[in-house]
């Protein structure tokens, strides 16, 4: 198993990297990391521009008004993620298609893929 995370602050702690380091060794992927991955890499992240943007779909469909109320969307949109085994197909999929712009366009950064 490989983790792959996205370099915000909280886990680019120095604790979180040696916790890494412990249990994924020279098999996480990341800021300073043993395989290097810019922070939000505009590119290749797939939670960043899939499964959040599903997520999100998912949470605010209708206005939020309570915290609450926002805890209990995201509880049931990650059950409904979690349920659903075509969404990692499509995770792939999006992942692919960002691939392949990354390739076409010789490793230089882009921002949008159908």
């Amino acid at each position: 198993m490989w983790y792959l995370h996205d370099g915000a602050p909280p886990h680019f702690a120095r604790q979180v990297r040696d916790f890494l380091n412990v249990e994924y060794p020279n098999r996480w992927i990341g800021r300073n990391g043993p395989i290097h991955w810019p922070a939000r890499s505009p590119d290749l992240t797939p939670c960043d521009f899939y499964l959040w943007g599903h997520m999100k779909q998912l949470v605010y469909s209708e206005p939020v008004n309570y915290i609450e109320e926002l805890t209990a969307r995201i509880r049931v949109a990650a059950q409904t993620i979690r349920e659903d085994p075509t969404v990692f197909g499509r995770v792939r999929a999006s992942l692919e298609r960002r691939a392949r712009e990354c390739i076409d366009n010789n490793g230089l950064q882009f921002q949008h893929v159908p």
